[in-house]
């Protein structure tokens, strides 16, 4: 009987000892990005859509489905922020000014800061309770602020998805509230998102991961940012969740370590953990793999351009944001160069932001990147008189 018995023991043994070295193999590959036969990495397996792109270049790191029309739920926001900061950027509105709220926004579902009919809060914190809490009602309250309506702030959020070209967004409100024919790409996200994080500041409230409003009320309310990877991912500072039981759980978020700063959106994941898990593999692969050569930092000068019959002759051009390209680590970092080329003659009026040139970076021959360079000012046409006087002066010279 022992003798039966010594095999079958010895099989049992055998098992258990090779439990351990399984579970070590387990470990090891748990969490790794799966690559196809091709040798493509795979990420993102649960998300409907997804992208991963340099913020600085707009290169495209991976994508999957990322041209399919959605619903987006409140990433819808990162387009109402956009426009937000455009308008205080051009000085239309300011951060301290006052809003006050209407019954219309008072009424908004869903997530929201709670706010009253009548109620003031300035543009700042109206912001806050967007990049932070997800607002829908402050949302309303700052499109009222810009536009009027929100009828007309979503005609101009649908002007500015057709300026980026973004071929498969259409807005119906702002907040991303469930609604019929309003949809938008995981692609066309990571472009808004881009386009976003140029207003470098937009992280100082996006990056927060709790913030007080009304603090000096008998109101105060708690914000606790939706984003969660703000705090359990290093360098992550942005930018927008989202969820309706249409949409399933989005996220456009971006993280920035060095210089070196990427986007990663998901659309269509079936819970926070799974959506966080997988946004946060996408950004330790980019990390991982890839690194970036600077080109111009933020507030460097490019260069200047003539502007024909401006109240100006000539506009010093400096960088709005980091200009670079993506390389893979490890890749020939050579003969790297770049120029300027501007539309020249500039003829006014100029707009501030309008497109006058590009930054085109080549590798030897090949063009690595281009960059559009914009007006840093609005310049008016000049009157004859300095025109005349501008003549003279270049005949004496």
């Amino acid at each position: 009987m022992v003798r039966r018995l010594r095999p079958v023991l010895l099989l049992v043994l055998s098992m258990i000892m090779a439990l351990p070295a399984a579970a070590a193999a387990e470990e090891k590959t748990k969490g790794a990005p799966a690559s196809s036969q091709d040798g493509a990495v795979k990420l993102a397996p649960s998300a409907r859509s997804a992208i991963l792109m340099d913020a600085d270049s707009g290169t495209i790191i991976f994508e999957k489905n990322s041209h399919d029309r959605l619903p987006p739920a409140s990433i819808t926001k990162i387009m109402t922020m956009l426009l937000v900061m455009e308008a205080l950027d051009e000085g239309r509105i300011k951060l301290t000014d006052k809003v006050t709220t209407s019954e219309y926004a008072a009424s908004m579902g869903g997530s929201q800061i709670f706010l009253e009919a009548g109620e003031e809060m300035t543009v700042e914190d109206l912001l806050k309770g967007v990049a932070i809490a997800s607002g829908n009602d402050a949302s309303v309250a700052l499109a009222e602020k810009i536009a009027g309506t929100e009828q007309e702030f979503v005609r101009l959020m649908n002007e500015k998805a057709q300026q980026l070209g973004l071929k498969n967004t259409h807005f119906v409100n702002v907040n991303g509230l469930p609604a019929e024919n309003h949809y938008t790409s995981a692609y066309d996200i990571a472009v808004m998102s881009r386009e976003l994080l140029k207003h470098t500041e937009i992280t100082k409230y996006t990056g927060l991961y709790q913030d007080y409003l009304r603090k000096d009320t008998d109101r105060p309310f708690w914000l606790v940012n939706t984003n969660k990877l703000v705090r359990f991912y290093a360098g992550a500072d942005g930018l927008k969740t989202g969820y309706t039981s249409e949409a399933k759980f989005c996220l456009s978020a971006t993280a920035k370590r060095d210089n070196f700063r990427v986007i990663a959106v998901v659309m269509g994941e079936p819970d926070t953990k799974t959506r966080n898990a997988e946004v946060a593999q996408m950004f330790d692969y980019a990390f991982a793999m890839y690194t970036n050569v600077p080109i111009y930092k933020e507030g460097d000068t490019i260069g200047t351009v003539r502007i024909a019959k401006g109240e100006v002759p000539r506009l010093e051009l400096k960088a709005r944001h980091p200009y670079s390209v993506l390389m893979k680590k490890g890749a020939n970092m050579k003969d790297i160069r770049h120029e300027l080329r501007l539309d020249e003659p500039v003829k006014a009026p100029v707009k501030a932001g309008q497109k006058i040139g590009k930054v085109i970076v080549y590798q030897g021959a090949n063009v690595l990147a281009e960059f559009d360079v914009e007006a840093p000012e609005n310049v008016g046409r000049a009157n004859w008189w300095t025109l005349f006087k501008r003549t003279c002066a270049e005949l004496i010279a």
